[in-house]
């Protein structure tokens, strides 16, 4: 695993393009309420991930050998596809599919209450994606096909009107991958890179 730093950037960028179509519709409403300041709250949440994704990529590769890694692979494609069913994944999920409600409830004045709707954002953004981005860095290790496929996911379940069944859809074929790498562990070491 690389260093902190590299990692937090690559990182960073990766969440950005993963994310960010999903939010634009939250930033712009935020910044028409907020007289057109940005906060980046969001990115410092994805940042501070970062950091406990990359201290738990290195205890990962002290402990998983490479002849365990179909079942490293199954256990987070499992991980993934049964969170997707999840009443917290359900409900983060309603938070960031109604970015006007989400405003309307958790709005607060000044710089601090900006500052504090931000993180309150960040944070079900988080709950609703956290297993998706294990996914993209436990078994699509950080590559750009797994980033692009799990952003496009994402956009769905959070901006379509079938984005709730689509997400499930992605939820129970996620398990059933869990079993084909299980029964298959030749997979596991063309899915993504080293863990």
């Amino acid at each position: 695993m690389e260093a902190l730093g590299p990692f937090l950037g690559t990182w960073t960028v990766m969440m950005a393009a993963m994310m960010l179509p999903s939010a634009t519709p939250m930033i712009f409403l935020h910044r028409l309420g907020a007289d057109g300041r940005v906060r980046t709250q969001l990115w410092s949440v994805w940042a501070s991930v970062g950091i406990v994704v990359w201290g738990a990529g290195l205890a990962a590769g002290a402990i998983v050998m490479p002849e365990q890694r179909a079942v490293a692979v199954a256990a987070i494609l499992l991980l993934a596809g049964v969170y997707q069913f999840s009443p917290l994944k359900s409900t983060c999920l309603r938070a960031c599919r109604t970015p006007a409600d989400f405003l309307l409830t958790h709005w607060h004045r000044g710089l601090s209450g900006q500052l504090r709707l931000g993180v309150e954002h960040g944070l079900y953004c988080l709950g609703c994606c956290w297993a998706l981005m294990a996914l993209f860095v436990g078994v699509g290790a950080m590559s750009l096909v797994w980033a692009v496929s799990i952003a496009l996911v994402v956009l769905v379940e959070k901006v379509r009107p079938e984005g709730v069944a689509f997400g499930r859809i992605a939820g129970g074929l996620l398990i059933v991958a869990a079993a084909i790498v299980l029964a298959f562990p030749e997979l596991a070491m063309s899915v993504g890179g080293s863990m």
